[in-house]
């Protein structure tokens, strides 16, 4: 078999090799920038002494590292995973996943906003809410500009 082929079979199976990131790739560090970011935050916010705790109906819910962690993989993966898929269906879906999945992030901070914490908790919660949203638009913009230079 030449090289040429092997190369073109590489290309067409979805496994580029080379410069770029391919799919799964620009999707884990979206996830693991997201979650570095987070736990930064969260690290400030405890030296600066904030409760990390939230009262929701009168029970107090403490902000964990696993909690961190979690909350910025989880969507992330799910929606820009979801969003992936759809384009490879249909590639708008990348550029509506990106506006639509930030925004879903940004309208979350009412959640901290309305919590029951005290001004740190809600301070580092709403960055850690706005990290996700910036994190979304990014990973598929990779991904977006990554479809168009191959």
């Amino acid at each position: 078999m030449s090289s040429s082929a092997v190369q073109n079979t590489a290309h067409s199976s979805g496994s580029r090799s080379g410069s770029g990131f391919v799919w799964w790739k620009v999707l884990v560090a979206g996830a693991v920038g997201a979650a570095v970011v987070n736990l930064i935050v969260f690290a400030v916010a405890a030296l600066a002494d904030a409760s990390l705790v939230v009262v929701d109906a009168g029970a107090e819910h403490p902000i964990t590292v696993g909690g961190v962690i979690g909350s910025s993989v989880v969507p992330l993966v799910v929606g820009v995973g979801a969003a992936l898929l759809l384009a490879r269906w249909k590639p708008v879906f990348l550029r509506i996943a990106q506006y639509v999945g930030s925004g879903l992030a940004l309208l979350s901070v009412a959640g901290p906003l309305s919590s029951g914490a005290d001004g740190g908790t809600v301070a580092a919660l709403t960055v850690m809410h706005i990290t996700l949203g910036v994190a979304v638009f990014t990973t598929l913009q990779l991904h977006r500009r990554h479809r168009r230079d191959h």
